[in-house]
């Protein structure tokens, strides 16, 4: 098996405000995913990140921050065991993280 990180990209949820049901709704969706992953032995970590960060420039200037294309944010990596890129992206495209208009990344690591 080989080792993968999924980068999961959402609009901020300081921007982007839903119902409480609706997040209630998708955290449940997130559990259910996780321990379906988790008990077949495909998930090795991973988390979701704060919006507090810093921002390191090549001048060494830091700013107190995190980077965001518009209202986009990295929101949380996750890393999965796979066979193949390919089975680790059919993992990928079954979590929530569509639900409220974010996107994954799946990347092979390089040292395995």
């Amino acid at each position: 098996m080989k080792n993968y990180i999924v980068l999961f990209r959402e609009p901020d949820g300081r921007v982007d405000e839903h119902p409480a049901e609706a997040i209630k709704k998708h955290q449940e969706n997130w559990a259910a995913w996780f321990n379906q992953w988790g008990a077949a032995g495909k998930l090795a970590g991973g988390s979701g990140l704060t919006l507090e960060g810093r921002i390191i420039k090549e001048n060494g200037s830091i700013v107190t921050d995190i980077h965001r294309v518009g209202s986009e944010i990295v929101g949380g990596y996750l890393l999965i065991k796979a066979d193949s890129i390919d089975e680790a992206t059919q993992i990928a495209a079954s979590c929530p993280i569509y639900e409220f208009g974010g996107y994954a990344e799946v990347r092979e690591m390089q040292n395995q």
